[in-house]
Protein backbone atom coordinates (compact mmCIF):
# COMPACT_ATOMS: atom_id res chain seq x y z
CA UNK A 1 0.00 0.00 0.00
CA UNK A 2 1.23 3.45 -1.11
CA UNK A 3 2.46 5.41 2.28
CA UNK A 4 3.32 8.26 0.02
CA UNK A 5 2.46 12.05 1.28
CA UNK A 6 0.76 12.32 -2.48
CA UNK A 7 -1.00 9.40 -1.38
CA UNK A 8 -2.17 10.99 1.70
CA UNK A 9 -3.46 13.75 0.62
CA UNK A 10 -5.34 12.37 -1.64
CA UNK A 11 -6.96 9.86 0.79
CA UNK A 12 -7.77 12.83 2.95
CA UNK A 13 -9.03 15.03 0.13
CA UNK A 14 -11.67 11.86 -0.46
CA UNK A 15 -12.54 11.54 2.87
CA UNK A 16 -13.40 15.25 3.10
CA UNK A 17 -15.87 15.28 -0.01
CA UNK A 18 -17.22 12.21 1.02
CA UNK A 19 -17.98 13.94 4.69
CA UNK A 20 -18.67 17.65 2.58
CA UNK A 21 -21.56 15.57 0.89
CA UNK A 22 -22.50 13.86 3.82
CA UNK A 23 -22.68 17.05 6.05
CA UNK A 24 -25.29 18.88 2.98
CA UNK A 25 -27.36 15.32 3.19
CA UNK A 26 -28.00 16.04 7.10
CA UNK A 27 -28.70 20.06 6.34
CA UNK A 28 -30.71 19.30 3.91
CA UNK A 29 -33.07 17.22 6.30
CA UNK A 30 -32.72 20.07 8.61
CA UNK A 31 -34.11 22.40 6.27
CA UNK A 32 -37.12 20.18 5.64
CA UNK A 33 -37.98 19.58 9.20
CA UNK A 34 -37.67 23.09 10.38
CA UNK A 35 -40.35 23.55 7.94
CA UNK A 36 -42.46 21.17 9.63
CA UNK A 37 -41.61 22.73 12.98
CA UNK A 38 -42.26 26.34 11.20
CA UNK A 39 -46.18 25.55 10.41
CA UNK A 40 -46.59 24.15 14.97
CA UNK A 41 -45.71 27.80 15.12
CA UNK A 42 -41.71 27.41 16.46
CA UNK A 43 -39.39 30.06 14.54
CA UNK A 44 -36.49 29.86 13.16
CA UNK A 45 -34.79 32.13 15.55
CA UNK A 46 -36.16 30.08 18.50
CA UNK A 47 -34.50 26.48 16.78
CA UNK A 48 -31.56 28.26 16.15
CA UNK A 49 -31.09 29.30 18.96
CA UNK A 50 -31.96 26.14 21.71
CA UNK A 51 -29.70 24.00 18.51
CA UNK A 52 -26.57 25.90 19.70
CA UNK A 53 -27.06 26.00 23.20
CA UNK A 54 -27.62 22.12 23.33
CA UNK A 55 -24.64 21.78 21.09
CA UNK A 56 -22.99 24.08 23.01
CA UNK A 57 -24.03 21.55 26.27
CA UNK A 58 -23.04 18.31 24.25
CA UNK A 59 -19.60 19.55 23.47
CA UNK A 60 -18.96 20.53 26.75
CA UNK A 61 -19.91 17.23 28.09
CA UNK A 62 -17.90 15.48 25.46
CA UNK A 63 -14.92 17.72 26.09
CA UNK A 64 -15.34 16.63 30.16
CA UNK A 65 -15.84 12.75 29.44
CA UNK A 66 -12.99 12.81 26.92
CA UNK A 67 -10.45 14.96 29.03
CA UNK A 68 -10.55 16.87 26.04
CA UNK A 69 -8.25 20.58 26.77
CA UNK A 70 -10.67 23.17 25.33
CA UNK A 71 -7.22 25.99 25.41
CA UNK A 72 -6.44 28.04 22.43
CA UNK A 73 -3.35 29.85 21.21
CA UNK A 74 -3.75 33.59 20.31
CA UNK A 75 -3.64 32.59 16.60
CA UNK A 76 -6.24 30.14 17.06
CA UNK A 77 -8.80 32.20 19.04
CA UNK A 78 -8.36 34.41 15.87
CA UNK A 79 -9.31 31.86 13.67
CA UNK A 80 -11.82 30.37 15.74
CA UNK A 81 -13.75 33.76 16.37
CA UNK A 82 -13.96 34.83 12.61
CA UNK A 83 -15.22 31.68 11.97
CA UNK A 84 -18.12 31.83 14.86
CA UNK A 85 -18.63 35.06 13.96
CA UNK A 86 -19.16 34.17 10.16
CA UNK A 87 -21.39 30.87 10.90
CA UNK A 88 -23.69 32.87 13.22
CA UNK A 89 -23.95 35.37 10.65
CA UNK A 90 -24.90 32.68 7.81
CA UNK A 91 -27.26 31.79 9.95
CA UNK A 92 -28.92 34.81 10.96
CA UNK A 93 -28.89 36.94 7.99
CA UNK A 94 -30.60 33.81 5.99
CA UNK A 95 -33.21 33.35 8.82
CA UNK A 96 -33.98 36.87 8.36
CA UNK A 97 -34.07 37.55 4.74
CA UNK A 98 -37.06 35.20 4.30
CA UNK A 99 -39.01 37.79 6.50
CA UNK A 100 -38.61 40.25 3.03
CA UNK A 101 -38.13 38.06 0.46
CA UNK A 102 -39.53 34.98 -0.74
CA UNK A 103 -37.20 31.93 0.57
CA UNK A 104 -36.70 30.24 -3.20
CA UNK A 105 -35.18 34.28 -3.95
CA UNK A 106 -33.21 33.88 -0.52
CA UNK A 107 -32.11 30.60 -1.19
CA UNK A 108 -30.88 31.56 -4.99
CA UNK A 109 -29.08 34.27 -3.85
CA UNK A 110 -27.37 32.95 -0.44
CA UNK A 111 -26.18 29.92 -2.83
CA UNK A 112 -24.12 32.20 -5.18
CA UNK A 113 -21.40 31.50 -2.06
CA UNK A 114 -19.69 28.82 -4.33
CA UNK A 115 -19.17 30.94 -7.25
CA UNK A 116 -17.69 33.72 -4.53
CA UNK A 117 -15.38 31.11 -2.87
CA UNK A 118 -14.15 30.05 -6.38
CA UNK A 119 -12.98 33.37 -7.41
CA UNK A 120 -11.70 34.79 -3.68
CA UNK A 121 -9.79 31.17 -3.75
CA UNK A 122 -6.60 32.50 -5.53
CA UNK A 123 -6.93 35.75 -3.41
CA UNK A 124 -6.61 34.50 0.03
CA UNK A 125 -4.86 31.07 -0.88
CA UNK A 126 -2.37 29.50 -2.75
CA UNK A 127 -4.35 28.09 -4.60
CA UNK A 128 -4.25 28.95 -8.55
CA UNK A 129 -7.71 30.22 -10.43
CA UNK A 130 -8.96 27.36 -12.42
CA UNK A 131 -11.43 28.20 -14.90
CA UNK A 132 -12.77 24.71 -15.21
CA UNK A 133 -14.13 25.31 -11.05
CA UNK A 134 -15.50 28.40 -12.35
CA UNK A 135 -17.41 26.77 -14.48
CA UNK A 136 -19.04 23.57 -12.40
CA UNK A 137 -19.90 26.37 -9.24
CA UNK A 138 -22.21 28.36 -12.24
CA UNK A 139 -23.53 25.38 -13.91
CA UNK A 140 -24.16 24.14 -10.34
CA UNK A 141 -25.70 27.62 -8.76
CA UNK A 142 -27.88 27.70 -12.68
CA UNK A 143 -29.22 23.86 -11.25
CA UNK A 144 -29.98 25.56 -7.85
CA UNK A 145 -31.69 28.13 -9.57
CA UNK A 146 -33.90 25.63 -11.60
CA UNK A 147 -34.76 23.42 -8.28
CA UNK A 148 -36.14 26.19 -5.85
CA UNK A 149 -37.61 27.96 -8.90
CA UNK A 150 -37.11 31.76 -7.68
CA UNK A 151 -40.13 33.77 -7.26
CA UNK A 152 -38.70 37.64 -8.18
CA UNK A 153 -42.70 39.26 -7.09
CA UNK A 154 -42.64 41.41 -4.05
CA UNK A 155 -39.16 41.90 -3.78
CA UNK A 156 -37.43 44.41 -0.67
CA UNK A 157 -34.40 45.60 -1.05
CA UNK A 158 -33.57 44.75 3.04
CA UNK A 159 -34.10 40.45 1.87
CA UNK A 160 -31.86 40.84 -0.88
CA UNK A 161 -29.02 42.67 1.20
CA UNK A 162 -29.38 40.29 3.58
CA UNK A 163 -29.28 37.42 1.42
CA UNK A 164 -26.25 38.68 0.10
CA UNK A 165 -24.50 39.09 3.57
CA UNK A 166 -25.31 35.63 4.23
CA UNK A 167 -23.62 34.31 1.03
CA UNK A 168 -20.43 36.10 1.65
CA UNK A 169 -20.02 35.06 5.49
CA UNK A 170 -20.70 31.22 4.33
CA UNK A 171 -17.54 31.97 1.87
CA UNK A 172 -16.22 33.26 5.05
CA UNK A 173 -16.93 30.94 7.11
CA UNK A 174 -15.05 27.92 4.57
CA UNK A 175 -12.28 30.23 4.52
CA UNK A 176 -12.16 30.72 8.20
CA UNK A 177 -12.37 26.98 8.98
CA UNK A 178 -9.10 26.40 6.19
CA UNK A 179 -7.46 28.57 8.54
CA UNK A 180 -8.26 26.98 11.65
CA UNK A 181 -8.28 23.42 9.94
CA UNK A 182 -5.20 22.08 12.64
CA UNK A 183 -7.16 23.11 15.72
CA UNK A 184 -8.69 19.96 17.64
CA UNK A 185 -12.30 19.02 16.71
CA UNK A 186 -13.62 19.57 20.27
CA UNK A 187 -12.16 22.51 21.00
CA UNK A 188 -12.83 24.32 17.76
CA UNK A 189 -16.65 22.89 17.86
CA UNK A 190 -16.95 24.04 21.84
CA UNK A 191 -15.37 27.56 21.14
CA UNK A 192 -17.28 28.41 17.77
CA UNK A 193 -20.71 28.02 19.23
CA UNK A 194 -19.44 30.36 22.15
CA UNK A 195 -19.37 32.90 20.29
CA UNK A 196 -22.13 31.76 18.15
CA UNK A 197 -24.69 31.51 21.31
CA UNK A 198 -24.85 35.29 22.27
CA UNK A 199 -25.77 36.13 18.62
CA UNK A 200 -28.60 33.72 18.29
CA UNK A 201 -29.62 35.16 21.93
CA UNK A 202 -29.91 38.97 20.50
CA UNK A 203 -31.49 37.65 17.43
CA UNK A 204 -34.04 35.82 19.69
CA UNK A 205 -34.90 38.58 21.68
CA UNK A 206 -35.18 41.01 18.81
CA UNK A 207 -37.52 39.08 17.10
CA UNK A 208 -39.77 38.20 20.36
CA UNK A 209 -39.85 34.52 19.96
CA UNK A 210 -38.63 33.40 23.31
CA UNK A 211 -40.69 29.92 24.37
CA UNK A 212 -39.66 27.49 26.89
CA UNK A 213 -38.06 23.93 26.12
CA UNK A 214 -41.82 22.69 26.56
CA UNK A 215 -42.61 24.21 23.51
CA UNK A 216 -41.20 21.48 21.47
CA UNK A 217 -44.15 19.33 22.11
CA UNK A 218 -45.74 20.85 19.77
CA UNK A 219 -43.82 18.93 16.80
CA UNK A 220 -41.50 16.98 18.85
CA UNK A 221 -40.16 14.58 15.61
CA UNK A 222 -40.10 17.55 13.30
CA UNK A 223 -37.60 19.64 16.37
CA UNK A 224 -35.50 16.01 16.95
CA UNK A 225 -34.68 15.83 13.27
CA UNK A 226 -34.12 19.70 12.90
CA UNK A 227 -31.34 19.39 16.18
CA UNK A 228 -30.04 15.88 15.04
CA UNK A 229 -29.57 17.09 11.10
CA UNK A 230 -27.91 19.95 12.81
CA UNK A 231 -25.49 18.41 14.96
CA UNK A 232 -24.45 15.79 12.65
CA UNK A 233 -24.47 18.57 9.94
CA UNK A 234 -22.07 20.66 11.38
CA UNK A 235 -19.32 18.56 12.90
CA UNK A 236 -19.34 16.99 9.69
CA UNK A 237 -18.65 20.16 8.29
CA UNK A 238 -16.15 20.63 10.65
CA UNK A 239 -14.06 16.83 9.37
CA UNK A 240 -14.56 17.90 6.12
CA UNK A 241 -12.97 21.21 6.09
CA UNK A 242 -10.15 20.21 7.67
CA UNK A 243 -9.53 18.06 4.62
CA UNK A 244 -10.13 19.69 1.54
CA UNK A 245 -9.86 23.10 0.51
CA UNK A 246 -12.52 25.96 0.45
CA UNK A 247 -13.03 25.73 -3.46
CA UNK A 248 -14.26 21.78 -3.82
CA UNK A 249 -16.01 21.91 -0.14
CA UNK A 250 -17.97 24.86 -1.23
CA UNK A 251 -19.10 23.17 -4.28
CA UNK A 252 -20.27 20.00 -2.50
CA UNK A 253 -22.40 21.69 -0.30
CA UNK A 254 -24.75 22.85 -3.64
CA UNK A 255 -25.61 19.74 -3.35
CA UNK A 256 -27.60 20.66 0.28
CA UNK A 257 -30.58 22.05 -1.63
CA UNK A 258 -31.44 18.93 -4.23
CA UNK A 259 -31.19 16.69 -1.03
CA UNK A 260 -33.83 19.18 0.73
CA UNK A 261 -35.78 18.78 -2.35
CA UNK A 262 -35.62 15.37 -2.37
CA UNK A 263 -36.65 14.34 0.74
CA UNK A 264 -39.72 16.59 1.12
CA UNK A 265 -40.83 15.20 -2.23
CA UNK A 266 -40.26 11.61 -0.52
CA UNK A 267 -41.62 12.59 2.67
CA UNK A 268 -43.95 15.52 2.46
CA UNK A 269 -45.51 14.53 -1.04
CA UNK A 270 -44.19 18.08 -2.41
CA UNK A 271 -44.53 17.25 -6.34
CA UNK A 272 -41.40 18.43 -8.41
CA UNK A 273 -41.58 19.64 -11.62
CA UNK A 274 -39.78 19.05 -14.77
CA UNK A 275 -37.43 21.85 -14.30
CA UNK A 276 -36.68 21.45 -10.92
CA UNK A 277 -35.80 17.65 -12.18
CA UNK A 278 -33.98 19.34 -14.76
CA UNK A 279 -32.22 21.38 -12.10
CA UNK A 280 -31.17 18.20 -9.93
CA UNK A 281 -29.36 16.81 -12.72
CA UNK A 282 -27.28 20.09 -13.50
CA UNK A 283 -25.91 20.32 -10.06
CA UNK A 284 -25.23 16.32 -9.71
CA UNK A 285 -23.47 16.36 -13.24
CA UNK A 286 -21.61 19.89 -11.56
CA UNK A 287 -20.82 17.80 -8.63
CA UNK A 288 -19.86 14.81 -10.28
CA UNK A 289 -17.67 16.95 -12.74
CA UNK A 290 -15.95 18.41 -9.93
CA UNK A 291 -14.72 14.96 -8.60
CA UNK A 292 -13.55 13.61 -11.71
CA UNK A 293 -11.72 17.38 -12.22
CA UNK A 294 -10.31 17.14 -8.68
CA UNK A 295 -9.39 13.52 -9.20
CA UNK A 296 -7.41 14.28 -12.38
CA UNK A 297 -5.83 17.06 -11.38
CA UNK A 298 -4.60 14.49 -8.93
CA UNK A 299 -3.17 11.90 -10.81
CA UNK A 300 0.39 11.56 -11.09
CA UNK A 301 2.21 12.42 -13.88
CA UNK A 302 3.75 9.97 -16.13
CA UNK A 303 7.87 10.23 -16.80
Amino acid sequence: MDGSPASDNQGRERQGLALAFASAAAFGTNIVSAQIAGHAGLSGPLLVFYRVLIMLGLVALAALLMRAPLGLSRNERRSVLLFGIATALVGTAYLSSVSYVPVSVAAVIFYTFPVVIVLAEPLLTPAPFRADRLAVALLAFVGIALVVGPDWHGLDPRGLALAALASLSAAVQFFAAAGCARIATVPKLFWSHVVILPVTLVILAVTGGVLPPSAFALAPVAIAITFGGYFIGFLLQILALARIAPGPAGLAFCAEPVFAVLIAALFLGERLGTLQYAGCGLVMAALATNVILEQYRRRPAVA
